[in-house]
């Protein structure tokens, strides 16, 4: 009898991170596959990405609105898990899959451990920074599977605990849509979303959920700098986390200026595109740390958000204020020679995980998990 993965879907960034994993697995012979969207794609704010999900072709589609606008996350934890569980209730899967450090994730992952279900866990062990590092790290300890980027994310596992045979390196999902030729050309791009800029930068900026209290004023710093660098922008707006209030609110300064362009979403393939024909991409998105390295194109990272992080000579950090901001701008366009970063895969991602579903040992760990001791360590007991 076939196999069959739920996956786990609540942004269009984890969408993005997932797709390629479900299209292999949708043309498998010995797997069936089912789609739990829910989360921003059910928004309209964020452009409805629900919409997205079923024009790439995808059967078995489920889809369940675990909040309205402004909820709580705690809530929207509570709402996903309850959705979640009655959805396998009804349609019980093999595994859960789900990626990365939303909340949708962590209720997965819970749903999954409380019903004896096998749960994959997609790019366990990185920093994530804020309340999403320690959403992900929960993921883990909750999660059976672990399919990770680098050799760096499987020793973070080891040091939480996890046993090695669980853990798979496959590199980061996206990244083989990166590096393939099935990007759509910039120009088809520019026209499909009406941009006419030549030139131009990415921003994409999300709250910092510990530092709640600084959002309003940190994102006016952003917007007068971008304002006063005079230069072409693409905004995409930020995620639905505590805080995107005072982002929304900020960015209504932006809406005057023709050399400016906000977007609620952008699909994902063709976000892509306009990342790597970008001049740099500024704010404090993942994107930025993870994907923009790949097109050798230079980050702006601003404020704590992406503490810690994986760190490359073409992203530049700077503090939240207005003229660290432009300074950063400055030193962004003055870099030169970049080469493509591949710390996080090489765009064998969907093979690695292709071969490690494939492998009958998988499905066969244990769903009773044990803590595993990193060798060498003195019992102090």
């Amino acid at each position: 009898m076939n196999k069959k993965i739920v996956f786990l879907t609540g942004t269009r960034a984890d969408f993005g991170k997932l797709k390629s994993l479900i299209l292999k697995v949708s043309k498998s012979c010995d797997l069936d596959y089912s789609i739990f969207v829910t989360g921003m794609h059910m928004l309209y704010k964020y452009g409805l990405t629900v919409d997205e999900i079923h024009k790439t072709g995808f059967n078995n589609i489920f889809t369940f609105m675990n909040q309205i606008y402004g909820e709580p996350m705690e809530m929207v934890l509570a709402n996903t898990i309850s959705g979640l569980s009655r959805y396998v209730h009804e349609s019980p899967p093999d595994m859960i899959l789900v990626h990365g450090d939303r909340v949708e994730a962590l209720a997965g992952a819970i749903v999954g451990a409380l019903r004896n279900i096998l749960v994959g866990h997609v790019e366990g062990g990185e920093i994530s920074g804020t309340v999403d590092e320690i959403i992900r790290h929960s993921v883990t300890k909750l999660s059976h599977i672990h399919f990770v980027a680098n050799e760096e994310a499987k020793h973070r596992l080891c040091q939480l605990g996890e046993n090695p045979k669980s853990i798979y390196i496959i590199g980061s999902p996206d990244i083989d849509i990166m590096v393939s030729d099935e990007l759509p050309d910039i120009e088809d791009t520019k026209k499909y979303y009406d941009i006419n800029f030549t030139d131009y930068a990415v921003v994409i900026y999300h709250p910092v959920t510990t530092e709640l209290q600084h959002q309003r004023k940190y994102a006016d710093e952003l917007v007068t700098a971008l304002i006063d660098s005079k230069r072409n922008y693409i905004v995409v707006y930020p995620n639905n986390d505590a805080g995107s209030d005072q982002i929304f609110e900020a960015y209504t300064r932006l809406e005057k200026y023709s050399n400016i362009k906000i977007f609620p979403s952008i699909r994902f393939e063709f976000f892509l595109t306009l990342l790597k024909n970008s001049k740099f991409v500024i704010g404090n998105s993942s994107a930025g740390i993870r994907e923009a390295p790949v097109f050798a194109v230079p980050t702006v990272n601003i404020g704590t958000r992406q503490h810690d992080r994986f760190f490359h000579k073409s992203i530049i950090n700077a503090e939240p204020t207005k003229d660290e901001i432009l300074k950063a701008i400055e030193q962004s366009m003055a870099l030169s020679n970049l080469s493509p970063c591949h710390y996080f895969g090489n765009g064998k991602s969907v093979d690695n995980f292709m071969a490690a579903i494939s492998n009958h040992r998988l499905w066969k760990t244990p769903k009773q998990k044990q803590f595993y001791d990193l060798p060498n360590i003195d019992n102090p007991i």
